[in-house]
């Protein structure tokens, strides 16, 4: 029975491994990875139970400066998630110097008073534990931290321990959410974001930054197969992007659709029947309409 919940922010810089962490700590994959920066968008809750505290993870996306109107929405989203929270997760690389997104974000921290844990992340490139001191003596100059962890987000490596130092953080109260619910995010934006996933490790460059994905058809068939028919837009900036989605005989696109639906039909449990489509909106990161229309609300 839940009879505590702590509400935790992780934050850091882009491509660090928030995402991982928070799939990590949830047990299943709610938000997307990917080599790319910037890969997380807004603020994605998820919800972990451990012995009594339910945990309610916030998944930002990572700290950059921004250069669209989308970049700013990013970084407001960070600024204000690090508010009104139990506690805050600084991700940072195993670098023993601490960098000036690093700096932003312990400067904001400071201004909330919220209580921060350091989580070194991949600690599992560190041969040399020793090569680590440098690094925590660096942070441990900037800022007070309640406690300093390094981890391993990929292979979980004391990702249990830096649980158990969150806990210390929960509130007496009654659970938060369901014991059956692991996110904030409905299904059918999960299933989106799996598809922009598949862009990102599918195309090269700035290309699948410029992309959106919206789901505009999810249905279940009432023929009892239990089939998920969905249909899903890429909306792109350039006519050029979309000739390069689609690819040489709409090569490119059968190829990200089939591993977006292997994904899909795992996170849902059933068959999924899904068609895609790309369509050109140019600029629309800079557009508050289409912003707007995508789901990049103001925060």
């Amino acid at each position: 029975m839940i009879t505590k919940t702590a509400m935790i922010t992780i934050c850091g810089r882009p491509n660090v491994g928030k995402s991982t962490l928070t799939n990590a700590l949830v047990g299943e994959k709610i938000a997307i990875v990917s080599p790319k920066p910037q890969t997380t968008r807004t603020r994605i809750l998820a919800v972990a139970s451990r012995g009594q505290t339910q945990f309610v993870f916030a998944d930002t996306p990572g700290f950059h400066r921004a250069r669209t109107k989308l970049g700013s929405y990013m970084d407001d989203v960070v600024r204000q998630s690090v508010a009104d929270v139990d506690a805050v997760v600084l991700m940072v690389e195993p670098v023993p110097s601490v960098g000036d997104i690093e700096k932003k974000l312990i400067g904001r921290i400071r201004e909330t008073g919220a209580p921060a844990v350091l989580a070194i992340n991949k600690a599992d490139t560190v041969e040399d534990k020793g090569n680590l001191l440098p690094v925590i003596a660096a942070y441990s100059g900037e800022y007070d931290f309640a406690a300093i962890v390094p981890i391993s987000a990929r292979t979980g490596d004391r990702v249990e321990e830096l649980l158990e130092e969150l806990d210390k953080f929960a509130q007496p109260g009654p659970a938060l959410f369901p014991e059956d619910v692991i996110s904030d995010q409905p299904e059918k934006q999960i299933c989106a974001e799996i598809v922009r996933e598949k862009l990102l490790l599918s195309l090269d460059k700035e290309i699948p930054h410029g992309t959106a994905v919206v789901v505009t058809k999810f249905a279940e068939r009432d023929d009892g197969s239990d089939i998920i028919d969905m249909d899903v837009t890429i909306y792109c900036e350039k006519q050029s992007h979309k000739g390069i989605i689609i690819g040489k005989h709409g090569a490119m696109l059968k190829h990200i659709g089939e591993l977006a639906r292997r994904d899909i039909e795992s996170f849902m449990g059933t068959k999924v029947f899904l068609q895609t489509w790309v369509k050109v909106k140019e600029n629309w990161r800079d557009s508050d309409a289409l912003l707007r229309n995508f789901g990049f609300t103001d925060t």
